[in-house]
């Protein structure tokens, strides 16, 4: 009785577990880096939610290559350490196909090795620095791709804008001397500044989750008569810059940056934020998005603040289900392949074609906001020569 009891047993647990590995096979598992906690929280939050919006989306059509898509989401706390051990885990543990993520540049370069090593490709959401997708002697990382533009772009749209638009001949940089990201936006801003005939006057540094009174080199920006104040920076830092330069008297300073702003600035700047230009991917008032709007508000019961990492998210989602579509099987490598051969998939925000030698998005439009009555709006885009 008790050996017929056993083989019944085994039999059971036999049947578990083709069921198990039946339902496992149904699944493409799908990596996410994202900012859960830590200074990037509301970053990293609004990219899970709009990640998991776009899985939900595709599932309820029936999936990809009719299997159910599914997210599995890591908190690397804005530190590169823990993006790398979490890359990890997904890679070997979970047995993720691609990964989506992170919002940092700092974050991309350090998980770029993995991403080669494991044979798994990864979307950078924000990640603007050149050096996320090749190393420091130009070499691509292979596995390595982005949704958004990059730093030398961003920089010439921001120089463009200032210059071309604004009108503003003498600018200022105030940039987190800890930042990759910082660093690219700095240095190609400056770049293109000068060839639009731009005079940067002041050059100042400071370091982010050190630094909270900026007041020391404000009043040299004061003294230096610069019209336009670059800030390439993200999140709280930008806020306190510009509280503390207008309670410096600056009253006349435009402040300018690039796609680190966040909604949640409001919060520390308060008016100071009013009047300021941000270069940005995607713009709330894009008719194309209103679906994703509606749906982020029914689903989340917020308005999805920081809106661009969350369109860039959902993007990413879709962007990798159509390669694992075109790829036609659940296979890293091919998958890896349809992305760099992407060419003009149209996605919500963006018809995206991929450059294969870099892994970049190219020619994409670039949307200025402003920040007006509380929160940030369109203004114009921009797409210089």
């Amino acid at each position: 009785m008790r050996k017929i009891l056993v083989l019944a047993l085994l039999g059971v647990f036999a049947v578990m577990g083709l069921a198990a590995a039946a339902a496992a096979e149904d699944v493409i598992k799908i990596g996410h880096l994202a900012a859960l906690t830590g200074d990037w929280a509301a970053y990293g939050q609004t990219e899970v939610n709009s990640a998991k919006l776009a899985v939900e989306e595709i599932n309820a059509k029936g999936g990809v290559l009719g299997k159910k898509l599914q997210l599995v989401p890591y908190d690397f706390r804005t530190r590169p350490e823990d993006a790398v051990n979490a890359f990890r885990r997904m890679a070997e543990n979970d047995k993720v196909v691609a990964v989506i993520g992170a919002n940092g540049s700092g974050i991309n370069i350090a998980t770029a090795p993995l991403a080669d090593k494991y044979k798994v490709p990864q979307i950078g959401t924000v990640s603007t620095n050149l050096l996320v997708t090749v190393d420091e002697k130009g070499v691509l990382h292979p596995y390595m791709f982005r949704i958004c533009f990059t730093d030398p772009y961003q920089g010439q749209l921001i120089a463009a804008f200032s210059a071309q638009e604004l009108k503003k001949m003498t600018a200022a940089v105030l940039w987190d001397v800890g930042s990759d990201y910082a660093q690219g936006l700095r240095e190609f801003f400056m770049k293109y500044y000068d060839q639009y005939g731009g005079k940067v006057v002041a050059d100042l540094g400071f370091r982010a989750g050190t630094d909270v009174d900026f007041r020391a080199q404000l009043t040299t920006i004061r003294d230096s008569k610069a019209e336009v104040l670059v800030l390439p920076n993200m999140g709280k830092e930008m806020a306190l810059i510009m509280k503390q330069a207008r309670e410096l008297g600056m009253k006349d300073i435009i402040f300018v940056g690039g796609d680190g702003y966040g909604e949640f600035m409001w919060e520390i700047a308060g008016d100071a934020m009013e009047g300021s230009y941000w270069i940005n991917h995607v713009a709330p008032e894009d008719p194309a998005m209103a679906d994703f709007f509606k749906d982020y508000l029914k689903t989340y019961n917020d308005e999805c603040k920081e809106f661009t990492n969350g369109v860039l998210a959902y993007d990413s989602i879709y962007w990798l289900a159509d390669a694992i579509t075109r790829a036609g099987k659940v296979d890293s490598t091919a998958i890896k392949d349809a992305l760099e051969n992407t060419v003009n998939v149209k996605l919500h925000h963006a018809t995206m074609s991929i450059d294969p030698a870099t892994h970049n998005p190219m020619n994409k439009t670039g949307v200025v906001l402003i920040a007006k009555d509380g929160r940030g709006q369109f203004f114009t885009k921009i797409q210089p020569e």
